[in-house]
């Protein structure tokens, strides 16, 4: 259970995308919302490059491992936003309904260091719009 209102980020590993997402939420966030992120597949660790993306426009990962996404999570969340995973057969059946947006957003995992930026960027974006529909 968290404090006050929640938007989920979701990817498949919570490596880097859906991170990403987190921390420039945490930024971000209007008064009495938090962000919190999971993968439908997660991975042992985040990618080694999402740190150092991050730190070149001032953030820090959250301060978790990647995590599964649960249905518990997506119940308690207030807004729940889609890196690109809707396609996966790992997204879970739960997530269907509750999904209000899918950013279809390419993995930067596979890009060279040019397209991981763009599409850090591109979430930074995609936040800061969300951040004044809140």
């Amino acid at each position: 259970m968290t404090d006050g209102r929640t938007v989920l980020f979701v990817c498949v590993e919570n490596a880097c995308r859906s991170l990403m997402a987190e921390a420039f939420f945490g930024r971000e966030a209007p008064n009495g919302w938090v962000g919190r992120s999971a993968g439908t597949e997660p991975a042992t660790r985040p990618n080694p490059r999402t740190a150092p993306m991050l730190r070149e426009v001032g953030l820090e990962l959250p301060d978790h491992p990647p995590r599964r996404l649960t249905e518990e999570m997506a119940q308690e969340a207030d807004r729940i936003i889609l890196m690109g995973c809707l396609d996966r057969p790992s997204c879970p059946a739960f997530l269907y309904p509750r999904v209000d947006e899918d950013w279809e957003l390419p993995d930067p995992a596979s890009l060279p260091d040019e397209g991981f930026r763009s599409v850090r960027d591109e979430i930074g974006r995609r936040v800061q719009d969300l951040v004044r529909h809140l």
